[in-house]
């Protein structure tokens, strides 16, 4: 890891975690995963958060810089996908504090936890095909790509994204 992204942690979500979430719902961070929801969705979203983990609620963290700064979230979540239950990834980081390594920390340590749970032999992410910082996180984290595909997120919306995949198991 090194650089600035050393000492990077990952916390479980918490109650108080809210306002970060409102400030990460901006068009900066959003643009390739439907754009900013509405403020009822986002308090709905921090609420599953909070509930996690377990089914809807997936396994949600906070990125946290070593001064105790926290710049993003991470997460999986299970899904079932081309037939095989799976743990989707996802990540996002405040623009002040992208390009400097820390979505790529914060996904190594949740890789980390989802094998450590052994309930699924790979996770996927699936970033848009035109948003080449995630795809960079994707390639830098290990994960292999595995060609493009339409993918629906958020419900109702498809998009072009690449399915990237690692797996949790040997």
């Amino acid at each position: 890891m090194g650089g600035a992204s050393a000492g990077v942690r990952i916390e479980r979500w918490a109650e108080g975690d809210l306002d970060l979430l409102r400030r990460l719902n901006i068009h900066e961070v959003r643009e390739h995963t439907g754009g900013p929801e509405t403020e009822e969705q986002v308090v709905a979203r921090h609420a599953r958060y909070v509930a996690g983990p377990g089914p809807g609620s997936g396994n949600m963290f906070t990125v946290v810089l070593p001064e105790r700064v926290k710049v993003g979230s991470v997460g999986f979540w299970e899904r079932v996908w081309h037939d095989e239950p799976v743990y989707e990834m996802g990540w996002a980081i405040l623009p002040a504090y992208q390009g400097r390594g820390l979505a790529t920390a914060a996904v190594r340590e949740a890789l980390a936890l989802a094998r450590a749970e052994r309930t699924h032999r790979h996770a996927h992410a699936y970033p848009s095909v035109g948003n080449p910082p995630s795809n960079a996180v994707c390639r830098k984290a290990g994960f292999a790509l595995l060609g493009e595909t339409e993918f629906e997120y958020p419900p109702g919306r498809w998009m072009r994204c690449n399915d990237w995949r690692i797996a949790l198991t040997d």
